[in-house]
Order: structure tokens, then C-alpha cells, then sequence
């Protein structure tokens, strides 16, 4: 079954030198491949492809087995893949900006004092799924892509956004109860932070204060 992923960078990979058949008939013009990363929105995943194609941001590609489509036509292969299946959630630490990750990718922190489900006009959503898999998860692998903390979370927001509106729940609704306790969260003190945990959004973001009181509070 073909999936539909999102295209977030395009690299070139080689050019092939050009090719002259050594029988008096032109050469052939050079062949460049590309590499491709991909997100899938609805649920959480990312591959890394060969494209015979140069693709442009935010074009739709499908994924089928390791074979990559564009308007139906063959253009790659599939290289890496990631996903949720072997990411552990953990909810047992205080994290400032109330979701984060490890460095090695491997685990996703949500703040224990947030609440792990929200109710919306009587909808139940968790924020394990709409926080932690939705937006922290490929905010994580953007982060790795070289992009910026803060382009990262803002392409994860749309990942967020378009999962709960898949739900039926309202956006501005469903935000305004997260303020509500990114809020509580970010003006509390720390109280115990992973030893592993990434502190690129810190960094990016040049919040000394936070890295200092996460410093002071990182599990030994």
C-alpha cells in the first residue's frame, strides 16, 4: 500500500560524468540523482530517498516498499526509515518547553505535571500522540536534518495541527487548552531533568537561564 509523504529538503547527490561512446555519436548529457527526506503527517514517519527527479519543498510524493513515486512514475529508491515503533515515551521528568528528546533520538520526553490527554467539546485527545509523536518525534528528526530549532518546530506544528484536525477537534480550541498548560509548565521550576536529553532548543533559542537550570538539575 502506497503512503503519501511531504518533502522537506532535496540535495544533489552526484552528477555522472559525461558519457562519449568512443563511435563518433554525441555524448550524452550528465545524469544527476538527488537525495530526498520525507515526512509523513498523519502518522509519524521519514525516509530518506533516491530521486531521479529534482522535487521541490512541500511537493507529495508515495512510498511503496523501497520504491519512491512522484505523479505515479518510479523515481527512487528508498535509503532509511524511521518511526515510532522502537521510541520510547517518557513522562517521568520536568522538561521546560513541556515536550523534548534524547539525543540519540530514541526517546521522547513529555513534562510529568502536563496532562497526558485533553478534552476538547466533550473529545478526548492525548497528548502523548498529539505532542510527544506528532510534533516532538519529527521535530527531533528535523533537527538532525541541520534545520534551525525553530523552523523545526514550526514545520512540526503543521504536523501537529493537521493530526488533530484529523480528529475532528478544533485547532484554536485544542492550542488555547495546550497554552493553558505549556504556561503552568514553563513558569515552574525544575525539578529533575534526563542526563540525556538534546539541548538543541535551548541552544537555538540562546535561553541561558533554562540551560543553566537544567545544568543544575540533570540527573547524575
Amino acid at each position: 500500500m502506497q503512503e503519501e509523504f511531504e518533502v522537506l529538503k532535496v540535495t544533489e547527490s552526484k552528477t555522472d560524468p559525461v558519457a562519449n561512446t568512443g563511435n563518433g555519436a554525441a555524448p550524452q548529457a550528465p545524469s544527476s540523482s538527488f537525495i530526498a527526506v520525507a515526512i509523513a503527517f498523519a502518522d509519524p514517519k521519514y525516509v530518506r530517498f533516491e530521486s531521479s527527479l529534482l522535487l521541490k519543498f512541500e511537493n507529495k510524493v508515495k512510498i511503496e516498499g523501497d520504491s519512491a513515486y512522484y505523479e505515479g512514475n518510479a523515481i527512487g529508491k528508498v535509503l532509511e526509515r524511521k518511526d515510532p515503533s522502537d521510541i520510547k515515551v517518557d513522562t517521568s521528568y520536568s522538561i521546560k518547553y513541556t515536550g523534548g528528546y534524547s539525543k540519540d533520538g530514541k526517546t521522547i520526553y513529555l513534562d510529568s505535571r502536563f496532562p497526558q490527554s485533553l478534552n476538547i467539546e466533550g473529545k478526548e485527545i492525548s497528548t502523548i500522540e498529539s505532542i510527544a509523536k506528532h510534533h516532538e518525534l519529527p521535530e527531533k528528526w528535523m533537527t538532525e536534518e541541520g534545520y534551525t530549532y525553530q523552523y523545526a518546530h514550526m514545520l512540526a506544528t503543521k504536523i501537529e495541527r493537521e493530526y488533530v484536525e484529523s480528529l475532528g477537534i478544533n485547532w484554536e480550541l485544542y492550542s488555547k487548552e495546550v497554552e493553558k498548560g505549556l504556561h503552568a509548565v514553563s513558569s515552574a521550576k525544575l525539578e529533575k531533568s534526563p542526563k540525556n536529553l538534546d539541548l538543541t532548543p535551548y541552544v537555538d533559542s540562546k535561553d541561558e537561564e533554562t540551560l543553566k537550570e537544567i545544568e543544575q538539575t540533570m540527573e547524575k
